[in-house]
């Protein structure tokens, strides 16, 4: 299989940035998603190789990236999927840091999501983002409401997760509110540890 080409751009923050995810990026995102801690992220591929088709198999409609330190190091993942761009939403999710040692002390969650958003927001001219939230995800849904996405609903008994049915948060992130709320919020969080 060749590498899945892309002509995506790199984006580029102060801590990290997000390239594009590739076929290459196989090995190291399954063994991510194969982790304990990725268990609220849905079912995914049995084998490298199944990643591997999965990355290969991507629509346009999505934006999945690798989430690099400044230096390089891959160190997590996150997407734009859903993309409409008729209605002008889209879906952040697949958002996992995958290694957590190395991105103690780096606000590398928060800028991530910031350079997603501006993706969304800036670059695609979305007027909306939102998704859902396994309920039992609550430092997730904590995060992600500080961030200023407001609670849309529940859907219960949504998305079977550690052998059981579970509700799903769901919720959702207008442009305006990102420009008054969740930008400052971000800015002040990257402030806070380029001050450190």
């Amino acid at each position: 299989m060749s590498p899945a080409v892309t002509t995506d751009p790199v984006l580029r923050g102060e801590f990290v940035n997000l390239r594009p995810l590739q076929v290459a990026d196989a090995e190291l995102t399954f063994r991510w998603r194969s982790a304990a801690r990725a268990r609220f992220l849905n079912a995914g591929a049995q084998t490298v190789e199944q990643q591997a088709d999965w990355i290969a198999a991507r629509p346009d409609s999505e934006r999945n990236h690798v989430i690099e330190l400044a230096d390089g190091r891959p160190v997590g993942m996150l997407s734009l999927t859903g993309v409409d761009p008729v209605n002008r939403h889209g879906e952040p999710g697949r958002f996992l840091i995958g290694d957590e040692a190395a991105v103690r002390g780096v606000p590398a969650a928060v800028e991530a999501m910031k350079l997603l958003y501006g993706l969304a927001f800036d670059e695609l001219g979305l007027v909306r983002v939102h998704g859902i939230v396994a309920a039992g995800n609550t430092p997730m849904i904590r995060w992600q409401k500080f961030l200023g996405m407001q609670v849309e609903g529940r859907l219960r008994d949504h998305l079977y997760l550690d052998g059981r049915f579970q509700d799903a948060v769901a919720l959702g992130l207008l442009v305006a509110d990102y420009r008054t709320t969740t930008l400052p919020r971000m800015n002040v969080l990257i402030h806070a540890a380029r001050s450190r």
